[in-house]
């Protein structure tokens, strides 16, 4: 309400004197001195790096005389970005009492109204659409229905299945976002920063990623690989590609194919995903996969993803020794991942940054691991 109150104009994209200005897209940063954010910086970076900004946060100590009280949940947060004021303010109006997660006024219908007018352009296809829409409105059961439906109304779901995720997402109201949400968040708030506009998902499995992917107007060719057909015919039902508008439709295709033998027509994509997909490999054939990935194909930019095995003691279901899952080959330990995309990238001129996704544990990390490798040639 603050923002709306002293930045009416430019939240309305208005400009009295300079429209044109409030027009075009700027190199803006943002800086909030102290910001409460429950949820830690993890989440902080998935609700604002998929929407295109780097974020800079520091974390403040409860006291920074008396160390062992622990840390606030105050931080000071640096937003960069090029882009038009309006869409920075729009932002920032729904997402800072997201982060802080507690609205100190009633909450009631005119909420929704104002949810879907700020969010209009970005937040139906944000990664954590429910989670925000959640927060915003309080955790209004009622009201979360009416938002999603009307965020989903213009989308190809099934309006019976669409009722059975949002009863499932109102199951508990301390429910916290899936790991596999988080993965496939971190993994296109990665995409979406390297500025790709051809992009592979190796090993789509049933469409998840490539659903989020088609839903994102900026990513203008979309391509799935699978080696199974019948996993690739459930994604193409998940996608519903039969029924996409036709300028939707040209944006996306699957392919049956194998990571272990070299494919021609995987070339020259600005990046790929591979999610989940390394593990389910035998150690002898991962030479293969290499060639084929960082040799062959070459995109620009690579992000994967894989169990972090140390964090399996954290499962208390999972006998001691076994992996997560019974398809899985091997499950790699922080180090022994760093070591091997550290190997890869030195022989084939890559630059290669690790990421956690997932709450962190100090002694175990995170329960997945991920490696953002960028082309230096």
């Amino acid at each position: 309400m603050a923002l709306a109150r002293a930045f009416g104009t430019a939240l309305g994209g208005r400009s009295k004197d300079r429209q044109t200005l409030a027009e075009i897209e700027l190199p803006l940063e943002i800086r909030i001195a102290v910001l409460p954010c429950r949820g830690g910086e993890l989440f902080l970076r998935r609700l604002f790096e998929p929407l295109g900004y780097s974020v800079d946060a520091l974390h403040h100590s409860l006291d920074e005389k008396f160390p062992g009280w622990g840390e606030s949940r105050y931080w000071s947060v640096k937003l960069s970005a090029k882009k038009r004021l309006q869409e920075v303010l729009q932002h920032l109006y729904v997402l800072l009492p997201v982060l802080d997660d507690e609205k100190h006024y009633w909450v009631g219908k005119d909420e929704v109204e104002k949810l879907l007018r700020r969010g209009e352009g970005w937040l139906s296809t944000h990664p954590e659409r429910e989670e925000i829409t959640r927060r915003y409105l309080k955790h209004q059961h009622r009201l979360m229905r009416e938002a999603l439906a009307r965020l989903t109304e213009d989308e190809d779901a099934d309006p019976d299945e669409a009722a059975e995720v949002h009863a499932a997402e109102e199951g508990s109201l301390e429910e916290r976002i899936s790991l596999n949400q988080q993965r496939l968040g971190s993994v296109l708030a990665v995409l979406r920063q390297s500025g790709a506009k051809r992009v592979l998902d190796l090993g789509c499995g049933e469409g998840r990623l490539l659903a989020a992917l088609l839903a994102d107007s900026s990513f203008a060719e979309i391509v799935g690989v699978d080696v199974s057909p019948r996993v690739l015919e459930k994604a193409a039902d998940r996608l519903r590609l039969e029924g996409l508008a036709p300028r939707k439709r040209e944006r996306i295709k699957l392919l049956q194919g194998s990571l272990m033998y070299r494919d021609a027509r995987l070339a020259g994509y600005d990046a790929a995903a591979v999610v989940e997909v390394v593990e389910h490999l035998d150690p002898p054939r991962l030479a293969a996969f290499e060639r084929v990935l960082f040799e062959h194909a070459r995109p620009a930019t690579i992000a994967m993803t894989t169990p972090n095995r140390e964090y399996n003691a954290k499962f208390e279901t999972l006998a001691a020794g076994t992996f997560r899952h019974r398809d899985h080959r091997f499950e790699w330990t922080r180090a022994e991942f760093q070591s091997w995309a550290q190997r890869v990238a030195s022989q084939n001129r890559y630059a290669v940054s690790f990421l956690p996704v997932g709450p962190e544990d100090a002694a175990l990390g995170s329960p997945t691991q991920m490696a953002v490798f960028r082309r230096t040639d």
